[in-house]
C-alpha cells in the first residue's frame, strides 16, 4: 500500500512539472522572421527567391531591412506573385531606396493547433490526471 502511495505521488509530481513546462511561453525576442536575399529591384516592386519556404503565399506582408545598419527598416511590402520559385513583392512603404544589398523578412505563420507541442502535452497531461483520479 505504501508503494502505491509513492507511485501516485511521483505521477502527480511529473504531471505538475509537465504542466509548468508546457505553459511557459517563448520570449518575444526568440520570435524571428525568415530572411530572403533580394535579387532584383524595380521602381515599385522587387523579387527574391522563395527557396524551401513553401509557406510564402500571395498576400503575405513583410519588411525589408538593411543588415549593414543593424537591420534598420528600409521598406514594407506585400507579396504579389509567385513564379517558379521567385517571389514578386510590391513596396507599400519606403524609408530609403531599396537595393539588392537589403534583405526581405517574412514571419513564418504559426503551425496549426493540432501540430503543436502544447496540444499533445496537454493530451498526455489529461490522460495522466484521468488515470490518477480513476486510480483513486
Amino acid at each position: 500500500m505504501n508503494l502505491l502511495r509513492v507511485l501516485r505521488t511521483g505521477c502527480w509530481a511529473c504531471a505538475f512539472a509537465l504542466a509548468l513546462g508546457v505553459s511557459a511561453d517563448r520570449a518575444s525576442a526568440q520570435i524571428r522572421g525568415v530572411r530572403f536575399e533580394i535579387t532584383q529591384v524595380g521602381d515599385t516592386t522587387f523579387r527574391f527567391p522563395r527557396g524551401n519556404a513553401g509557406w510564402v503565399k500571395v498576400g503575405a506582408s513583410g519588411i525589408a531591412v538593411d543588415p549593414r545598419q543593424r537591420d534598420d527598416l528600409v521598406a514594407r511590402f506585400l507579396v504579389l506573385r509567385l513564379d517558379s520559385g521567385l517571389v514578386t513583392a510590391l513596396i507599400t512603404g519606403q524609408r530609403t531606396r531599396l537595393t539588392t544589398e537589403h534583405i526581405a523578412v517574412l514571419a513564418e505563420p504559426p503551425k496549426p493547433w493540432w501540430k503543436g507541442m502544447t496540444f499533445w502535452a496537454g493530451t498526455v497531461f489529461g490522460v495522466v490526471i484521468g488515470a490518477l483520479i480513476a486510480g483513486g
